[in-house]
C-alpha cells in the first residue's frame, strides 16, 4: 500500500476508487472536493472523468507543508487501473515520479523504491505509493464490483471492503444517504470511505482528515467522529479478545529484574501481581500457590515500562505502543475533546493504551500555522489559551512556530503560576537563547535549537526550511561562541532537549530505494505497504552534494547532542513519529551520544517517571503499579534486546503480542510464554 503524509503525521492511505465509464465518447465530468484537516479547510481534490481516463488535482497545505500531485490513469471495463501517472511531491518536497503499465498479464511499475513487474493472470488492484485519497475510490468500487469483495493487491498483498453503515448527510437542506466502507489488507490499519447510492465517490474519512465533496462541508465534524468510532470499535473488539485480566495473584516466575539506580538485571527471582500493582518480589524458589495463575520468564529480563515524551495518540498508537512496552506516553498536542474520551475508555479498560500525560498545544494564527490544539491571534487570547489548559488539568504547555515570541515571557509566567511547565518549538524569527530567556523549561526537537546558528534573522521556519536548512549544518563550528553559549545557557537555566533523534535520522538519512536503517530490525515482519514506504526518502535528495550536505547534518546534530549530555543537559527521549518501534530506535540511537544500554533503560523509565513526577512508575518494586515488559535476552548488555517483547503488562492487564500482531498483519517476533493458573483443592 503507498505512504501518503497528512501533514500532522506521517499517515497511511490506501487505496480505492470509481466506476469505469464504458464509453470514451462521454461528456467530460468534473467532481470537485474539500480537503480539511481538524475542522480547517486546508486544500482541494478536483477529478475530471472523460471515458474511461480520469484527471486528478490533489493539493493541500498545513503547517507549512504538504503534499501536491496530478495523476492521470486509465480504466478497463472491470474497473481496474490499466494505466496510472503520478506526478508532483510529497508532504516533506520529496519528488513523486511514479506510473504502472499493465498489458495483458504483465504488469510493470515505478515508484520512489525502483522498478519491477510482475505476471498477473487474473485480476488485481495496483496500489499506487503516493496518491490521493481519491485512489482509495478506485480500488473500492473495483472490489465492489467482485463476488468476494476482495482482490489481489500489487505490489503485494490483499485488499478487501467492508460496508459498515448508512447515514443521512444534508447540503442546506438536500439531504442525500450515503454509506461508509472499511478498506483494509495492505497495511496497519483500514482506510474508511464514503460513497453515495450511486457509488460515487463522497468522502475520505479520517479523525482529524477528510477529503469531502464540495457542498456537504458542514458534515465533517461528524464524518471524522465516525471515523474515530470505526477505529475505537476495532481496537475495542481486538481489547476484548486479547487482553488478559487474570483473577488472584499473578506469578511471573524465574526472570530479572532491572535495577535503574544499579543499571543492572537482579538474579533470577518471581514478580507477584495483583490489584494491578506489584505485590512482591519472592525468591525463585518460592513455590507457586494454589489460585495463582503461573507465567513462566525462562530467565528472561522483566524491564519496567518505557515513556515516549513526544506523541499525538489515536486509538491505534495505543495499543501498537502498549504492545512495544511503551506504557506511558506525554501527548505534545491533540485535540482536547478526542483525547480526553480517549483516555477516558483506555482508563476504563475498553481499549488498550498507555498512561497518557497531557501538554497542551498553543499556536499563532498565520498562513502556514498548525491546525492543531488551540490557534490563537492576539497575546490576551494566548494567555487565555494557557488557562484553559491549565483549568483542565494539564501539566504542561507547548508552544509552536507561528507563535510570536514576544507573547511568550507572559504565557510562561501564566504558566509557571498556575504549577505548569513550558516546552515547545522556537517561534519564527526569533531563536533558542530568547525562549530560554523567555521561561522554557524544556526545547522540543534539536533542529529548532541548531536553525538558530545558521539561519538568518528575516528566514521563515514556518516552512519546511525548518528541515531543509538543516544542510547548512556541516559548515558550522560546534566550538564557536555562539554555539557554546546557546549550550551554556540550557545548562545554566535547567533547560531539558527533547531531541527526536529519530526523526531526524529518517529526514536527513532516509533514500529512495533503499530500506530505511531505523527500520532493518523489524521490517521484514511487517505487513507489505510497510516494508514498501521504509524504502522511500522523506524529503528530495538532488545531487551528490546534497547527500553528503544531509549526512554530514546528521553528524552534527549527533555531535551536538553528544556535547550537550556532556553539559549535563538533560535528554527526554520522545519520537513524534508513533513511538512503540520509532521509541526503541530513538533510545538505540542514543548509543551514539554515550549512553550504555543500561542507562539508556532507566533513561525511559525510572528516570522520565521522576521527570514527569510519577512517583508509583518507573521501577519494579513492590507497591508500584505493574507496567513492565518481558523480552527473552538481556538488553543491559545489547539493547536490541528490548525490541522481542514476550509479556507486558500495563496496570496488571497482560498482553501476549505474539497473539495481537496477527490481527494487524504483523508477524510475530517470539513465543508466547507459557501461563498455567494453579487449581485450588
Amino acid at each position: 500500500m503507498r505512504l501518503l503524509l497528512c501533514g500532522v503525521m506521517l499517515g497511511m492511505l490506501f487505496g480505492c476508487s470509481k466506476p469505469a465509464p464504458t464509453s470514451t465518447s462521454e461528456t467530460p465530468s468534473e467532481e470537485h472536493f474539500t480537503v480539511m484537516l481538524n475542522g480547517n479547510r486546508v486544500g482541494h481534490l478536483h477529478v475530471m472523468t472523460a471515458g474511461s481516463q480520469i484527471s486528478i488535482d490533489y493539493d493541500y497545505k498545513s503547517n507549512g507543508r504538504g503534499p501536491a500531485s496530478k495523476e492521470i490513469l486509465s480504466l478497463d471495463a472491470q474497473g481496474l487501473p490499466t494505466a496510472w501517472q503520478i506526478n508532483g511531491n510529497t508532504t516533506f518536497g520529496n519528488s513523486i515520479s511514479e506510473q504502472m503499465q499493465r498489458s495483458a498479464e504483465q504488469v510493470s511499475w515505478q515508484d520512489a523504491t525502483g522498478a519491477d513487474q510482475k505476471t498477473v493472470p487474473g485480476m488485481a488492484l495496483y496500489v499506487p505509493q503516493n496518491s490521493s485519497p481519491y485512489s482509495a475510490y478506485i480500488m473500492a468500487k473495483a472490489l465492489l464490483d467482485t463476488p468476494a469483495k476482495m482482490l489481489p493487491a500489487l505490489p503485494a498483498g490483499q485488499l478487501s471492503i467492508e460496508k459498515l453503515e448508512s447515514l443521512v448527510v444534508d447540503n442546506n437542506g438536500s439531504e442525500l444517504t450515503v454509506s461508509t466502507y472499511a478498506l483494509s489488507g495492505a497495511d496497519l490499519d483500514p482506510d474508511y470511505l464514503v460513497l453515495d447510492e450511486q457509488l460515487r465517490f463522497f468522502a475520505f474519512i479520517n479523525p482529524r482528515f477528510i477529503v469531502i465533496r464540495e457542498g456537504f462541508e458542514a458534515e465533517e465534524a461528524q464524518l471524522r467522529q465516525r471515523s474515530a468510532n470505526y477505529s475505537t470499535q476495532r481496537f475495542e473488539a481486538i481489547q476484548a479478545e486479547f487482553a488478559h485480566r487474570y483473577d488472584g495473584v499473578v506469578r511471573i516466575r524465574n526472570v530479572r529484574v532491572f535495577q535503574p539506580e544499579q543499571l543492572a538485571l537482579s538474579e533470577p527471582v518471581s514478580v507477584l501481581v495483583k490489584d494491578g500493582r506489584i505485590e512482591r518480589i519472592a525468591p525463585l524458589e518460592e513455590a507457586t500457590q494454589p489460585g495463582e495463575t503461573e507465567i513462566t520468564g525462562n530467565g528472561g529480563s522483566l524491564l519496567p515500562g518505557l515513556y515516549d515524551m513526544h506523541g499525538h495518540v489515536g486509538d491505534d498508537d495505543g495499543l501498537m505502543n502498549v504492545l512495544a512496552g511503551v506504557t506511558s506516553i506525554r501527548d505534545m498536542g491533540n485535540s482536547l475533546e478526542v483525547l480526553g474520551e480517549l483516555i477516558g475508555k483506555i482508563d476504563a479498560g475498553i481499549l488498550a493504551g498507555p498512561r497518557i500525560s497531557r501538554y497542551g498545544m498553543i499556536e499563532g494564527k498565520s498562513p502556514t500555522n498548525n491546525n492543531n490544539g488551540i490557534l490563537v491571534e492576539t497575546e490576551a487570547q494566548a494567555l487565555a489559551a494557557v488557562q484553559t489548559y491549565a483549568d483542565n488539568g494539564f501539566p504542561g504547555i507547548k508552544i509552536y512556530n507561528s507563535m510570536k515570541g514576544e507573547w511568550v515571557p507572559a504565557m510562561a509566567e501564566l504558566a509557571k503560576a498556575r504549577g505548569m511547565r513550558v516546552s515547545g518549538h522556537v517561534p519564527a524569527f526569533s531563536n533558542a537563547n530568547a525562549m530560554i530567556k523567555a521561561g522554557y523549561h524544556e526545547l522540543t526537537h534539536i533542529n529548532q535549537v541548531m536553525l538558530g546558528w545558521v539561519l538568518q534573522p528575516d528566514e521563515d521556519t514556518r516552512t519546511l526550511l525548518r528541515l531543509t536548512a538543516l544542510d547548512r549544518l556541516p559548515a558550522l563550528d560546534l566550538n564557536s561562541e555562539p554555539v557554546q553559549y546557546t549550550l551554556q545557557l540550557m545548562r545554566d537555566n535547567n533547560v531539558a532537549m527533547e531531541p527526536t533523534l529519530a526523526i531526524h535520522e529518517r529526514l536527513l538519512l532516509s533514500r529512495n530505494g533503499e530500506t530505511q536503517r531505523a527500520v532493518l530490525d523489524y521490517i521484514d515482519n511487517m505487513p507489505p505497504g510497510v516494508q514498501r514506504s521504509a524504502k522511500v526518502s522523506m524529503v528530495q535528495v538532488t545531487s551528490p552534494e546534497q547527500d553528503a550536505a544531509y549526512r554530514g547534518a546528521y553528524e552534527q546534530i549527533v555531535k551536538t547532542l553528544t556535547m550537550m549530555r556532556e553539559k549535563g543537559i538533560f535528554i527526554v527521549p520522545g519520537t513524534d513519529l508513533g513511538g512503540a518501534f520509532t521509541l526503541h530506535r530513538e533510545l538505540e540511537l542514543y548509543q551514539q551520544l554515550g549512553f550504555s544500554p543500561a542507562e539508556l533503560l532507566k533513561l525511559a523509565s525510572y528516570d522520565m517517571a521522576k521527570y514527569m513526577g510519577h512517583n508509583e512508575l518507573g521501577s519494579i518494586e513492590a507497591g508500584k503499579l505493574a507496567d513492565f515488559f518481558l523480552v527473552p535476552n538481556d538488553p543491559t548488555v545489547d539493547f536490541k534486546a528490548v525490541k522481542t517483547i514476550s509479556l507486558v503488562s500495563r496496570g496488571g492487564v497482560f498482553y501476549y503480542p505474539s497473539e495481537v500482531y496477527p490481527k494487524l498483519g504483523i508477524k510475530p517476533f517470539t513465543d508466547k510464554p507459557a501461563v498455567r493458573t494453579l487449581m485450588v483443592e
